[in-house]
């Protein structure tokens, strides 16, 4: 007891030995203590060991489960692996087929790509060639435009000085009033002359002259027969429907009633003031597209400007073709448009005297030339002016007033206050020798597409005249 320890001397339920150092004399008093101290320690230990016996057994089935488990795994895994290898092979098959075929496209792709590179080759020496050819075109094109530009001004040019020439002869021989039909041929348009033929006539023309002014004097009241003049009085008339384009005018005789007298060419339109409601309609406007065009009429202004003669709108452009002056432009000036926005100004002083004037506005998309004859003169001329343009059939085509939409929006600021008469209008270019008969009424240029035949009146004040000459006109 001294010690603290104990010790069983014998299995438990056959009593318990002497612990250490115990006299023997207190043996019965402690026996009984000791011996159930002693029993109580092993009960413990039984249970902590039956504890411990239960865990292991349990950590055991544990262990057991697990190596159930992972058998079990193992066995997955070799399908798995086995299954892996079986179609890893069947990729390997595929595999080598796609790299056959990988071969074979790249082979075929070689050749096909030799094939293009042969064909790019050929193309590329093809439009090579085609570009080429298209410079040595578009070369010759040019050459040719600038002969057609020189030739065209050489005709101006010398069909003015013979209208100068002609201008001179009356002063020179006061009793020759011009010359006859059998001094100067018929008009012959432009694209059928060539430079000898243009040389050949004026050579002709000077000889007859010549001739002529040996030859007996003629009477200044004589008649010129065989010329042709647009239609008179009793051919035309108001169109209320929709007019036919106008025949060639028949051929008839025209002769002056006095010095400076202008007879014989047709009905005259008076648009006496600057009424928004005097509109004339040309009907049925252009009926084909336009590369050239040529608009001649006489005319006298009774405002201070001269406001606009012409007006062709279509529904994507309210100024197709445009004869515009008003009232905010310098004094005489006249904007000439061709699809708006470009124009070119030109100069129609001398037509704010009061007087009739003759005009002719020539213009062609060849190079964009154009001229403006004012009584036979050459008063200014141009280029680059639409080059290539072609004016659209369908349109409106208006005297008098500018349209802002197709057959309106007029504003009387640009309206026309005057009078107009021997209106035509062509499809190609006259030659100055035409303006010039034109303009001395010895001949009508044929192939017109409009005259004043198409005319229809839509009301307002403007008035009909049929007046045998101008001067007698209101």
């Amino acid at each position: 007891i001294g010690s603290g320890k104990w010790e069983v001397t014998g299995p438990p339920g056959r009593g318990c030995g002497r612990p250490p150092g115990l006299p023997r004399g207190v043996l019965g008093q402690f026996r009984s203590a000791w011996c159930l101290a002693g029993l109580r320690r092993f009960r413990r230990f039984q249970a902590v060991t039956l504890t411990h016996l239960q865990s292991v057994a349990s950590n055991y089935n544990v262990s057991y489960n697990v190596d159930v488990r992972f058998r079990s795994l193992a066995e997955e895994s070799q399908a798995v692996a086995q299954a892996v290898n079986q179609s890893q092979a069947v990729v390997q098959g595929e595999l080598v087929q796609l790299k056959a075929w990988v071969r074979k496209l790249q082979r075929r792709s070689r050749k096909i790509d030799m094939r293009l590179r042969a064909l790019d080759l050929a193309l590329g020496e093809r439009s090579q060639q085609q570009a080429r050819e298209r410079k040595a075109h578009e070369a010759q094109g040019d050459a040719l435009q600038d002969s057609l530009a020189r030739l065209e001004g050489l005709v101006h040019s010398q069909g003015a000085r013979l209208a100068a020439l002609e201008g001179w002869l009356p002063v020179a021989h006061p009793g020759i009033t011009a010359l006859g039909p059998a001094l100067v041929p018929a008009p012959t348009q432009p694209g059928l002359l060539g430079p000898s033929s243009l040389k050949l006539q004026r050579d002709r023309q000077e000889l007859q002259a010549a001739c002529e002014h040996r030859g007996p004097r003629q009477d200044s009241s004589a008649p010129l027969h065989g010329t042709r003049e647009p239609p008179g009085s009793g051919s035309h008339r108001v169109l209320n429907g929709t007019a036919t384009a106008p025949k060639d005018p028949p051929r008839q005789a025209w002769s002056p009633r006095g010095p400076g007298e202008i007879c014989g060419v047709g009905p005259t339109l008076v648009f006496p003031n600057a009424s928004t409601k005097n509109v004339v309609f040309l009907s049925p406007g252009f009926v084909t597209a336009l590369r050239a065009v040529s608009f001649c009429s006489w005319v006298r202004t009774a405002s201070g400007h001269l406001g606009t003669l012409l007006s062709y709108a279509t529904e994507d452009n309210d100024n197709k073709l445009v004869l515009h002056g008003r009232d905010s432009l310098l004094p005489g000036s006249i904007h000439f448009v061709i699809g708006d926005p470009a124009f070119r100004e030109l100069p129609l002083q001398p037509l704010l005297d009061g007087q009739w004037h003759h005009i002719c506005v020539i213009w062609t998309s060849t190079q964009g030339r154009y001229w403006l004859h004012v009584d036979r003169r050459l008063v200014a001329t141009g280029s680059r002016f639409r080059e290539g343009y072609e004016i659209p059939p369908g349109g409106s085509l208006v005297l008098g007033q500018e349209q802002d939409s197709v057959g309106g929006g007029f504003d009387s600021s640009e309206a026309f206050v005057g009078s107009m008469s021997g209106l035509a209008i062509w499809d190609r270019v006259l030659v100055p020798g035409e303006v010039a008969n034109l303009a001395i009424g010895k001949e009508f240029p044929a192939g017109a597409i409009l005259t004043l035949a198409n005319a229809a009146l839509a009301g307002g004040f403007v008035q009909r005249a049929n007046c045998p000459c101008l001067e007698h006109c209101p």
